[in-house]
């Protein structure tokens, strides 16, 4: 892990030189982990040439130095910008790049006034960028967070019964993931039935599981520091005639995505790939959402899959999601997500649930 940080921190370190800059203070949680191997929260990280000084408090002492000897660290025991500013004086910065994207107006405020004569930079999602792909640790990480959040599927698919609440099933299926092996869900298990589901974010509530219900599950795992995130949809007991369309024009669709998928490809295309055979079957303006994210220690990350790319492409070592849905206000939604590397010559579906049809009946 010592190598990896020194790596990632190099890298930081060569991004900020070409802004001319000499320090960056980093204050994403998912930001300051990647670049330190910290798994606390509540802690900034100060990048200059002269190492990386990892500030937080005392409830992290143990904790910051097991997982992160190779940074200085200091233990504050006053407010977090006036311990920056303490290290900022000590190392001599004139200059210190942050991300406005992770800052409130007034967080910069108080942080300009304690850092004195030193002069705050804007630089715009630096980290994250380097975050985008990921290397060999990584990977290996989130496949090991997909592995947790199969082992719980396929303990869930056992436990569904009739009459289940929304509530109930999303509750088992988080029961099921810490058993398996999770920290915690990836976010907010998603479990929609039947017109719940024609909102993509839905919240679990009372609806009830009947013969003929439609259910949209989308879930993850959090397992050292990274996730997965997966969506499959149940049928309880049968399949109606119009869902079973709109899942197999869905799994269609995301199937030509998955297919678009290659170093070098744009972001908008693989979109486009996904949305073209909707559209053929009519639910063009039934997919209200982009085909898909970046994933790695946060759930959404850069890349986004939209047409609203630009001229941007996938590049080896991204692991990005292809989701695309449709949804029927009052009836159903239907949407199928996996997880994908962009490899050297092409791509690898890490995720490995069933997804044919016939499999989702339960």
């Amino acid at each position: 892990m010592r190598t990896i940080v020194r790596d990632r921190l190099k890298r930081l370190r060569e991004r900020l030189a070409e802004r001319r800059l000499r320090a960056m203070l980093v204050t994403r949680t998912a930001d300051v982990g990647y670049l330190s191997g910290f798994m606390g929260d509540d802690s900034w990280l100060l990048v200059a040439e002269s190492g990386a000084t990892l500030i937080t408090d005392s409830r992290f002492t143990v904790q910051a130095a097991r997982e992160c000897p190779w940074v200085a660290r200091v233990i504050r025991r006053g407010s977090m910008v006036d311990a920056v500013g303490d290290v900022v004086r000590r190392k001599r910065v004139r200059r210190v790049g942050f991300d406005p994207t992770s800052m409130t107006v007034a967080g910069r405020s108080d942080l300009a006034r304690a850092l004195g004569k030193a002069r705050l930079v804007a630089v715009r999602d630096v980290v994250s960028t380097l975050r985008m792909r990921k290397d060999a640790l990584e990977v290996r990480a989130i496949r090991k967070a997909i592995r947790v959040a199969e082992e719980a599927w396929a303990g869930f698919r056992r436990a569904v019964r009739l009459g289940m609440t929304e509530r109930r099933l999303a509750a088992e299926l988080d029961h099921r993931l810490r058993l398996a092996g999770a920290d915690a869900p990836a976010f907010d298990t998603i479990l929609a039935i039947d017109a719940s589901g024609a909102m993509p974010h839905a919240r679990p509530g009372d609806r009830r599981l009947h013969r003929g219900s439609v259910v949209v599950v989308d879930f993850g795992a959090r397992v050292g520091g990274y996730v997965c995130d997966l969506t499959r949809v149940l049928f309880a007991g049968r399949i109606r005639p119009h869902a079973r369309r709109a899942y197999e024009t869905v799994l269609e669709a995301q199937s030509a995505g998955i297919a678009a998928v290659r170093p070098g490809a744009l972001l908008k295309d693989v979109d486009a790939a996904v949305r073209r055979v909707i559209t053929a079957a009519g639910w063009g303006r039934h997919f209200q959402h982009a085909t898909g994210h970046g994933l790695g220690r946060e759930v959404h990350e850069a890349p986004g899959l939209s047409a609203r790319a630009g001229k941007q492409r996938l590049e080896e070592g991204m692991v990005v999601t292809i989701e695309p849905g449709v949804y029927f206000e009052g009836r159903f939604g239907i949407r199928i997500e996996d997880d994908v590397l962009v490899t050297r010559t092409g791509r690898r579906v890490l995720t490995g649930v069933e997804k044919d049809i016939g499999a989702m009946v339960v």
